[in-house]
């Protein structure tokens, strides 16, 4: 069975991983989900990420999740741009999460960025999900 939304997959990961407690989850590799990846890591959301090579024929990354005084660094990760319905937003339109506490997560022609860098770069574009 095809997957119709991998990105949503793999933020469903990392939810069901924290909520276990795990140290590390491994999540089917893409581009998209990597530049995604770059940014939870540079926003301080997870530890880091690495290509897994478990020897299968799928490619893997291992996504190393981090935690605060025992509680996950991610409180909440949900999918705005979904398959059936894609979200769109201009540079000051973009919208804030927990009056900036959080990120938002936005696909750009300048590449996958958080909120507060296409503010900066005055960019807009898809916006795939929120995180705090």
């Amino acid at each position: 069975m095809s997957m119709t939304d991998p990105l949503g997959d793999m933020l469903t990961r990392i939810r069901n991983g924290q909520q276990a407690k795990k140290d590390s989850i491994l999540s089917p590799a893409s581009k998209l989900r990597a530049r995604v990846l770059d940014v939870l890591q540079r926003e301080g959301y997870i530890r880091g990420y690495s290509k897994a090579d478990d020897g299968s024929a799928t490619a893997a990354l291992r996504i190393d999740l981090k935690y605060f005084e025992g509680e996950p660094a991610i409180q909440h990760v949900s999918r705005v741009s979904k398959p059936g319905r894609r979200v769109y937003s201009g540079s000051a339109d973009l919208p804030r999460v927990r009056n900036g506490l959080g990120i938002v997560i936005v696909s750009t022609p300048r590449g996958v960025l958080s909120d507060a860098e296409a503010r900066e770069q005055n960019v807009g574009g898809e916006v795939l999900c929120q995180v705090f």
